[in-house]
């Protein structure tokens, strides 16, 4: 499992209301069935955050180092693909040959698929897989490894069926919302390029931010203290995702070499262009933080924390989810600090044209 060591992809979710205390039991009435009924569908459910088949969910089961610790495993049978050609067409041969035949028509070919596929299902191992969720009990927010839509969905549904409430995602939108009462939706579009009108730009507030913080990392430092947290500093890096919605090419990828220094990355801004995806390392002393976000979702991805030395398995997962909350910490503190002056409007004006200045100004090596 990820959470307990290497990079580690995750989302935040947000929780209508802390946890009931019977949390636990409520997750063995949802325990994934037994992996011996697998059939020809899919089967679901909770495990604890042991291995994808332990379905004893309890006290000694679901905790671990004091936090939460569940899976969401789904299961089923897949046929590989070149297998499935294979097989189908030793039977078709063999129909050919029986029968004296040049050729079969669609609706045999479409008959002996379907055999065959009944016929091989049976046999192939069961393909598992899990999204593990990790909360601070008391907490109104949770991880869990479900990054993308369509494994957001299945885990929204999953938790709502055990715990009776579904998680809302942390997006720009909604963290803005939970930390600052502040409805992002209704700021109007800002473009960075001098040469792209406002009302020409997207209006992606997560765009915004990334690449406000890009520019807070060149032009200003790139350095913020967050209260207990101590002082951080961030550096944006490639890969590079840029977007423009709108007519033409609206979507460019700049990765190799080095991105951000590139004349690509540059023609990008200039042309009204925000980041969408960029790798950032985020700096406290000695420690560093490093992850690709997504600017839209808030997905964070081969997220990778500070490791301590000869720690326990125990102490390490402990240790791993605390530098999570720090990352979580830090990150929304930056982009805190961006609400601040985006929601400022004689301030935004004044750092609106200070990135703009940066945007064509700013040196490209290649």
């Amino acid at each position: 499992m990820s959470f307990e060591s290497g990079g580690v992809s995750f989302r935040i979710f947000y929780l209508t209301e802390t946890l009931p205390g019977n949390i636990i039991e409520r997750f063995a009435a949802q325990a994934a069935p037994p992996i011996d009924t697998l059939g020809h569908g899919e089967i679901h459910g909770w495990v604890s955050g042991r291995h994808l088949l332990d379905r004893q969910i309890n006290e000694n089961t679901a905790l671990y180092a004091g936090f939460l610790r569940m899976t969401l495993m789904s299961a089923q049978r897949k046929i590989p693909e070149a297998l499935l050609r294979a097989e189908c067409r030793m039977e078709e041969l063999a129909r050919l040959q029986a029968g004296g035949q040049d050729s079969l028509d669609r609706k045999t070919r479409t008959e002996i698929r379907r055999e065959t596929a009944e016929r091989l299902l049976p046999q192939m191992p069961p393909e598992l897989k899990g999204m593990t969720l990790v909360h601070r009990r008391g907490e109104r927010f949770l991880y869990a490894e479900a990054v993308n839509d369509k494994q957001v969905d299945a885990f929204s549904i999953g938790l709502r069926q055990a715990v009776g409430q579904g998680p809302i995602p942390a997006d720009p939108v909604t963290v803005a919302a939970r930390r600052r009462q502040i409805d992002v939706r209704t700021l109007t579009p800002t473009s960075f390029s001098p040469e792209c009108h406002d009302e020409e730009s997207g209006d992606s507030i997560g765009q915004e931010f990334l690449t406000w913080l890009w520019y807070f990392s060149e032009a200003r430092g790139g350095l913020a203290k967050f209260g207990d947290l101590g002082q951080f500093g961030v550096v944006v890096e490639g890969p590079l995702t840029f977007v423009l919605e709108g007519s033409g090419a609206h979507e460019a990828v700049v990765r190799h070499g080095c991105p951000e220094l590139s004349t690509e990355a540059k023609a990008a801004l200039l042309s009204g262009k925000k980041l969408k995806r960029a790798r950032i390392t985020m700096a406290r002393g000695d420690e560093q933080w490093q992850a690709t976000v997504d600017a839209d979702t808030f997905a964070f991805r081969g997220v990778r924390l500070p490791e301590k030395d000869k720690l326990d398995a125990l102490s390490r997962f402990q240790e791993r989810v605390l530098a999570l909350d720090t990352f979580q910490g830090a990150l929304f503190g930056f982009y805190d600090r961006f609400l601040n002056d985006r929601t400022n409007a004689a301030q935004w004006a004044k750092v609106q044209r200070d990135i703009q200045h940066w945007v064509s100004e700013r040196a490209a090596r290649r």
